[in-house]
């Protein structure tokens, strides 16, 4: 498997070995746009670039039919080629919900400046 680039694998997997697996490349502005949208949810996801890692971009293509498109993310063995946040974080919620860090911890949107 791929090293991971933020953190290590056990943080993005549960007990029964479901993890969130993030496979980009650089320079690749989907994949900048939606890591910070899974960042700022807290999820916690292993990074893997498929430009390092053989192995990964070999997974990629099994994924969508031949071609490199990321972000591909994977949630066990479901994979999401090019998702939205929304579409990601439904998706843990019933795969694997004990990954989603608890509401409170997800921090509150604010709309209007602090004082």
């Amino acid at each position: 498997m791929s090293t991971d680039e933020t953190g290590g694998a056990d943080s993005a997997m549960n007990d029964t070995g479901v993890a969130v697996e993030f496979y980009w490349r650089p320079g690749c502005p989907f994949c900048t746009l939606l890591r910070t949208a899974l960042r700022r949810a807290k999820l916690p996801m292993r990074e893997v670039n498929i430009w390092r890692d053989p192995a990964a971009a070999a997974r990629v293509r099994a994924a969508t039919g031949g071609d490199e498109t990321v972000p591909t993310v994977f949630v066990g063995e479901r994979a999401m080629v090019n998702p939205g946040a929304r579409t990601v974080l439904e998706v843990v919620r019933e795969e694997a919900p004990e990954l989603l860090p608890p509401r409170s911890a997800r921090g509150r949107r604010r709309w209007w400046p602090r004082r």
